[in-house]
């Protein structure tokens, strides 16, 4: 049977120089389950593959989309498993790496069958959002759905007004559509994750955005700040940015917080992978241990 060896973990741990150090030692692609690499434009600040990296081994969801585009799990899960159906005719093993949870669960369980949402009410909400802000599309979820209101971050715009989406298309709350069970895959799932003591994980974080800003994120955010209100750019690292060129904040202070709200992100990434008790961890603080090795072992490719 074929294998989607998934390679996950928090932001900043080393996954992509591991996955493809991992792919070029198995032979397999890289299917990446990013949210925010699968934009064009979006390279430096969002820590996507270099064109060097891009070389060493075959990419798919990578800078294929276009900011403006809107893009959500159920469509992943949809383009991933057609993608997947076309790569097993070439490859028995294809890696997906990334720490997009939705993602990473799409794939891996499947998504609810959530109905079609018309481009009509789409347009409408977003006109709404633009208009009102983010408090009124809040309030008709709070009415429509309490349950999921209670649950989701109701800072994220895509989150809150696709759920709305959902309960006035399907005329039902969203929580009450959010019941399948498993889906089955025609391909056996091993799932890994990277992780690292805590306080080199943030000093890898700190780095990286400090590589970032001499890499040119200023520069691109510059390039991107006329499409601010898109969802794809509400996104760390670009959102603080963004109010620093709206001269809410200074740039040191900007950067401190694309710091913090990076290590913020990270925890919840770990809290989120480590409920699923499927995940095999692996500490890459621990120099001793063969990593390659030891994935290929997991892996049954030893």
């Amino acid at each position: 049977m074929e294998i989607l060896l998934v390679l996950l973990g928090p932001t900043g741990v080393g996954k992509t120089e591991w996955s493809l150090k991992i792919a070029e030692a198995m032979g397999a692609p890289i299917l990446s389950a990013d949210s925010r690499q699968i934009y064009k434009g979006m390279v430096i600040g969002t820590a996507a593959p270099t064109a060097e990296q891009l070389n060493r081994v075959p990419h798919y969801c990578v800078g294929t989309l276009s900011p403006e585009d809107y893009y959500s799990a159920s469509e992943y899960e949809r383009d991933a498993l057609l993608l997947l159906q076309e790569l097993y005719k070439q490859y028995p093993v294809v890696i997906m790496s990334g720490g997009s949870m939705m993602y990473i669960d799409a794939v891996c369980k499947g998504i609810d069958d959530i109905p079609t949402i018309d481009e009509t009410l789409r347009e409408e909400l977003q006109q709404l959002y633009r208009k009102e802000g983010l408090d009124c599309i809040r309030q008709q979820l709070k009415i429509l759905d309490p349950v999921f209101y209670n649950e989701v971050d109701l800072k994220n715009p895509k989150r809150v007004i696709h759920a709305l989406e959902v309960c006035l298309m399907a005329g039902k709350p969203y929580s009450s559509l959010r019941t399948n069970p498993k889906k089955k895959r025609p391909f056996r799932i091993v799932k890994i994750g990277f992780t690292r003591e805590r306080e080199e994980l943030y000093e890898r974080i700190n780095r990286r955005v400090d590589q970032m800003i001499e890499g040119g994120l200023v520069e691109e955010a510059k390039g991107l700040y006329p499409h601010r209100h898109l969802n794809a750019l509400n996104t760390v690292g670009y959102k603080e940015l963004f109010d620093y060129f709206d001269g809410e904040c200074s740039l040191d202070f900007a950067i401190e917080k694309i710091k913090q709200h990076s290590r913020n992100y990270a925890r919840k990434q770990l809290v989120w992978f480590k409920k699923d008790k499927e995940t095999i961890w692996i500490n890459l603080s621990d120099e001793d241990e063969d990593i390659i090795e030891r994935v290929l072992q997991l892996s049954g490719h030893s």
